[in-house]
């Protein structure tokens, strides 16, 4: 009998959870999953591993990878779930965010922004091109989670205010991620050693896109003290674990801030000089800050970004055996994408 591939398994586990009800015993297991995005060679898989106490060298992470953890509540008590993903490739691979996020895992997904200190020039297109498309996919499947659970949808939407205080001065002033979002700034050794005045402007800018979207922030590195405080953070999200109140807004140390407990009034203006200000031509504060981090921090060009994007197919480095190889990859991969999307739209139909 031929073994289950992948999605015959996935399919089936979600088909036993639907089946169970949602009302249950005081027993049911929870499950949560945790997607991490960012700069390519930035920490992501380093971050799991630590988290999941693996004692392994990190990999690099080609697509798509998933792997899983699982705590403990209590004697004879089943042990809760977390989904950890990750995607690959910087910025180069946005389509596969779509995967593990639908509008069936929406509820129990939280987001993590991994983003080098020590590559300022990438940072900015890095986030803002990776939660730009999380951002719009999210949207959709909430939009579609309205349509079958308006009240599940509903509920999203006023979660994602919980925590901020009501009485907080800038409720009407930012736009929340509808998920749960961290925003990890990795390789602070390197990052300690830059100008001050830089890394004011890296500290700053950081604060407040994570202020606007209701996201924590925090700095870390190879420090077993850091990595500690990220995993206290990481498995709050996949296991619930109660989340700390903690904060550090020196540019001096390592930033740690938690979601809800920074502000546009302690984070500043932008730092330009106030006649240089009214030069900067800009629609919205994120635009403003955008503007006044390039530069200090110009962008890369698009065509290098555009050769970095996928360098494998650069004419320099052809090679028969690894491109015929390559090709073999390519259409695997738009095989697993498309029997991903088969096998969920089945499951929709069937649940």
């Amino acid at each position: 009998m031929p073994s289950e591939t992948l999605w015959e398994i996935a399919k089936a586990e979600v088909e036993k959870h639907g089946s169970s009800g949602g009302e249950g015993d005081g027993l049911e297991i929870g499950e949560k999953s945790v997607f991490f995005i960012g700069s390519k060679n930035g920490g992501k898989t380093t971050i799991i591993l630590r988290c999941l106490d693996r004692d392994e060298p990190p990999k690099p992470t080609l697509a798509l990878e998933y792997t899983y953890g699982r705590r403990a509540k209590g004697h004879n008590i089943p042990k809760d779930i977390a989904h950890f993903w990750e995607l690959g490739g910087g910025t180069s691979l946005l389509d596969l965010i779509s995967i593990p996020i639908t509008s069936d895992t929406l509820r129990t997904f939280s987001l993590v922004l991994v983003l080098d200190l020590s590559k300022p020039n990438d940072l900015w297109p890095t986030m803002e091109n990776l939660l730009q498309a999380t951002k719009s996919h999210v949207d959709k499947m909430i939009m579609k989670l309205g349509k079958t659970n308006s009240k599940a949808a509903s509920e999203m939407r006023q979660k994602i205010w919980s925590n901020m205080q009501k009485d907080h001065p800038d409720r009407e002033l930012i736009d929340p991620f509808l998920i749960p979002l961290v925003i990890i700034g990795s390789k602070y050794d390197i990052f300690q050693d830059f100008d001050s005045e830089k890394r004011k402007v890296i500290c700053k800018t950081l604060r407040f896109v994570a202020h606007y979207y209701g996201a924590s922030l925090m700095f870390t590195s190879k420090s077993e003290a850091l990595l500690l405080k990220i995993r206290g953070v990481i498995n709050q999200l996949a296991f619930g674990i109660n989340k700390s109140k903690s904060i550090c807004v020196d540019q001096n140390k390592p930033l740690f801030i938690t979601a809800g407990l920074d502000s546009l009034s302690q984070i500043g203006s932008p730092p330009v000089p106030d006649n240089d200000i009214g030069k900067l031509h800009a629609h919205s504060p994120m635009e403003l800050w955008k503007k006044v981090y390039e530069r200090v921090f110009p962008p890369k060009s698009i065509n290098t970004l555009k050769d970095i994007k996928d360098p494998a197919r650069d004419p320099q480095y052809a090679e028969s055996e690894v491109d015929e190889m390559r090709i073999q990859k390519d259409q695997e991969l738009e095989q697993y994408k498309r029997s991903s999307s088969k096998s969920w739209k089945q499951i929709e139909l069937d649940s």
